[in-house]
């Protein structure tokens, strides 16, 4: 996808107040843009708002407010509250709701200190160990009303990673390309590994691969960036030049690294060179 269709896409979807809206209308217009890109597409955008405008949130005397109005709308009998003052502020509700319930028990158990991030974290994932039910329901209701943020959210990430490091396996192996996965590497002793290191090396339209790294996501500007510095370059450093697949798409300008010796692309590709024959066994 080129830069300036990805921005195009992006300034449409600003325009809508939920994903859903925005899918349904800017589907029709990109038709070469599967609904998995555009989906990714959405959620990074959303998340780089969520984390410019969080420091607005989070200071003591707002989320005191926000504790207080909730309060308040509790004890006036109100249902769906963390909800309703989440989409009032546009505020993820996973977020607000995790807010709510440090301050909560910073109230309530801790003399106005804040609880320990773990405590919040384990209670976040399991709101059946919050011992005020109704803060809890409120809770439980925001994590599966919230389809970008939050402990739901972050599982079903985690099980669409899963299944596109499942799919580059499945084609490896019928392929008969010979590998080892992160968890050996790990055994090995190295701290940061791709998911895939071939043990024989591929080549890519004349480009030599090491190894394969599976994003289930769309490659945008700032998460590409990201990954570069945390993790390509220290596989380029550990084990030579390798592939990223954006299964999701990537804005074609960044292919950029392809002569440094990392390439993307958004699927497997069919045009591999083996630098050593299959051998057949009879």
């Amino acid at each position: 996808m080129k830069l300036v269709v990805y921005n195009e896409i992006v300034d449409l979807m600003r325009k809508y107040k939920t994903r859903d809206e925005a899918l349904r209308h800017i589907t029709p217009r990109y038709p070469e843009v599967s609904v998995g890109a555009l989906g990714s597409i959405y959620a990074q955008d959303y998340q780089k708002k969520m984390r410019k405008t969080h420091h607005l949130h989070y200071s003591p005397d707002t989320t005191e407010y926000y504790y207080d109005r909730y309060r308040a709308g509790v004890d006036s009998g109100q249902k769906h509250v963390i909800l309703s003052i989440a989409r009032n502020i546009d505020l993820a509700p996973s977020l607000l709701s995790r807010m709510i319930l440090e301050r909560h028990l910073s109230r309530t158990k801790y003399g106005g200190e804040n609880p320990p991030r773990s405590q919040v974290t384990q209670l976040m994932k399991d709101t059946t160990l919050i011992e005020n039910h109704v803060l809890a329901n409120e809770i439980h209701e925001c994590i599966l009303s919230d389809d970008q943020y939050g402990p739901l959210v972050d599982k079903i990430k985690h099980s669409i990673g899963h299944e596109y490091e499942f799919k580059l396996n499945s084609t490896l192996d019928s392929l008969q390309l010979s590998y080892i996965g992160e968890d050996q590497m790990r055994a090995k002793g190295y701290d940061k590994t791709p998911d895939v290191k071939l043990e024989v090396p591929i080549a890519v339209d004349g480009h030599m691969v090491n190894w394969i790294e599976s994003k289930a996501s769309f490659g945008d500007e700032y998460s590409h960036r990201s990954y570069l510095k945390d993790q390509f370059w220290s596989y380029w450093n550990r084990f030579g030049p390798g592939m990223v697949i954006y299964w999701f798409g990537f804005i074609d300008e960044l292919d950029s690294n392809t002569e440094k010796g990392i390439i993307l692309r958004d699927s497997f590709p069919e045009n591999i060179v083996r630098l050593n024959p299959v051998v057949k066994l009879k």
